[in-house]
């Protein structure tokens, strides 16, 4: 089993760290870089090339059942789904088969929807500390359920 961190823009890096050690999992960080190396034994920091979704592909290669990722990419989380790995997005939210085909379609209307008006502003919402609690329960659920 491995924890694979689609980690450029990731706010739970350190999490994933400590709670993968408290199971004795591998982590893979997964960036284009601009993070700091941990030195922990457990952990592989991985440096894809720079260009668009180089971190997702490396991720989409080796991901398969019995791993977990974190990663909040819906292409890549779909693609990871359908190799058999549990996925987690930042905030804790679980993407499984039953739940991807909508999360999927969802995400593609809302970038319809963003083309059309090039003038809206926002984004989502701030990543909260409820977000980062969530997280922390899901990713350690999925480990234990990855685990058997």
């Amino acid at each position: 089993m491995t924890l694979y961190v689609d980690a450029d823009a990731c706010p739970v890096r350190q999490e994933c760290i400590r709670v993968a050690a408290r199971f004795g999992v591998r982590v893979c960080i997964v960036c284009n870089g601009g993070i700091r190396l941990s030195n922990h034994p457990l952990v592989e920091t991985v440096f894809v090339p720079d260009g668009p979704d180089e971190a997702d592909k490396w991720i989409a290669e080796r991901a398969g059942a019995g791993d977990v990722v974190v990663t909040s990419d819906i292409p890549l989380a779909a693609k990871c789904v359908a190799a058999g790995a549990r996925v987690l997005e930042h905030d804790g939210a679980t993407l499984t088969p039953a739940n991807i085909g909508n999360v999927l379609a969802t995400r593609d209307l809302m970038a319809d929807l963003r083309a059309a008006d090039p003038l809206r502003k926002g984004g989502g919402r701030p990543f909260s500390k409820q977000d980062r609690s969530r997280f922390l329960n899901a990713l350690d659920q999925a480990l234990r359920l990855a685990a058997r």
